[in-house]
């Protein structure tokens, strides 16, 4: 079989990645011209050029349509990055620098700046926050339950006085679990720190509106939503102190230079628009689908359902399912299953080709040996029932393979 090209390959990994939408490709298609009639479209939205005015005009429609489907109340709470990996960057390094210097201002004495955030982030967020203990920040990492879920009260032992910054992920990308977003960040508040949320997976699968959320900021992927890869956002509430990541051209405000992705940003806020348009009908249908192979696949001996999510539960995402298999090794299962005809996945996309065992899970206090057996499926909008089943018939060959 040419890989992941026939019709009858199952995509099942949209937490790696979602196909793109027709949407956001229609979007993107007059920004597609070669030559001279091609930069009529796409040119630089910074020059003052006719062209550059279109572009301009293109880029700002992008964000105004971005900021309503996201929940900000302006569009110019809306950053264009790269993708959600610098918009954690940015978040974590922008928001912890100048919020110190902020509150350095107005008291007299010195401190240690301390941060929040826990063991099952993203490296895009645990990454950067190492690089602050090395500036001489304090990092707190809250523990997750067996679950994966932090407390509100673990969060309150933690704040102090010196908590600048607070960042928890809306929902984790491996175990599906979603936090309590509004209440974590009602508590930080109540402490006098500026919260920040990794809402990248939850986007489209559960409410990700940034005013209910109560956040000052947020990071955001179009490619997670059916959008082009190599643009993403970063939510930013009026007047939050921040120190600008990438220095240069002065771009977005002077808060992240170099020249905007037009063609990108256009597809993400088509693609976004589709994707919350209607989360609560799309997460109900997409729950069904979960609870199904929850159900079907702990019926298989040698697998057992990685976290402990209720049928019908609103506290996981409606589009992830994670088993271990006892004695198969990720890397396995997931070739097994994509001889077969399935894209499957052994966790998170970003540190798949790694052997070390998921961060994620053995922060939930499962053993490095079984989170070595972790096996991810991950559905969206074009994965229906008929596939599912199809998936839970190839499992018994996937287990034995010498059948």
């Amino acid at each position: 079989m040419s890989e992941c090209v026939e019709e009858a390959y199952v995509y099942l990994d949209y937490a790696a990645t979602a196909p793109l939408v027709p949407e956001a490709l229609e979007a993107m298609q007059p920004h597609f011209q070669p030559g001279p009639a091609g930069i009529l479209q796409d040119a630089n939205p910074n020059s003052l050029s006719a062209p550059g005015r279109t572009a301009f005009k293109a880029l700002e429609a992008a964000r105004r349509s971005l900021a309503a489907s996201l929940g900000a109340s302006r569009p110019d709470e809306i950053i264009f990055t790269s993708g959600a990996t610098e918009a954690d960057n940015a978040a974590l390094s922008g928001i912890a620098h100048a919020a110190f210097a902020e509150r350095l201002r107005a008291q007299t004495g010195s401190f240690t700046p301390q941060v929040i955030t826990t063991q099952i982030e993203h490296d895009a967020v645990l990454l950067p926050a190492k690089r602050l203990e090395a500036e001489g920040f304090q990092v707190a990492y809250l523990k997750p339950d067996r679950d994966g879920f932090i407390s509100v009260q673990q969060l309150e032992e933690a704040l102090s006085p010196e908590t600048v910054l607070v960042s928890i992920q809306l929902a984790n990308s491996e175990v599906g679990s979603v936090q309590a977003i509004r209440q974590l960040a009602d508590a930080a508040h109540e402490a006098g720190a500026l919260f920040h949320t990794d809402a990248v997976q939850g986007l489209g699968k559960v409410p990700a509106n940034v005013a209910d959320l109560g956040v000052d900021a947020a990071s955001f992927s179009a490619h997670k939503v059916g959008g082009p890869y190599g643009v993403g956002a970063l939510y930013l509430r009026r007047r939050t102190p921040f120190e600008p990541l990438l220095l240069g051209g002065g771009q977005e405000s002077a808060r992240r230079s170099g020249t905007q992705n037009v063609c990108g940003a256009v597809g993400f806020a088509a693609a976004a628009s589709v994707a919350t348009a209607d989360v609560e009908a799309e997460s109900a249908r997409l729950r069904q689908i979960r609870d199904a192979l929850y159900a079907r696949l702990s019926a298989f001996d040698p697998i057992q359902p990685t976290v402990a999510c209720p049928e019908g539960s609103q506290d996981f995402l409606p589009n992830v399912v994670n088993v271990l298999i006892r004695d198969m090794e990720s890397q396995t299962a997931v070739l097994r299953f994509d001889a077969l005809g399935f894209a499957v996945s052994g966790g998170s996309a970003c540190s798949s080709a790694s052997l070390d065992a998921s961060h994620v899970l053995t922060a939930c206090g499962i053993s490095s040996d079984e989170a070595q057996t972790e096996l991810r499926v991950s559905f969206g909008r074009y994965t229906d029932m008929d596939q599912a089943e199809a998936f839970l018939r190839a499992v018994p060959q996937a287990l034995d393979w010498r059948r």
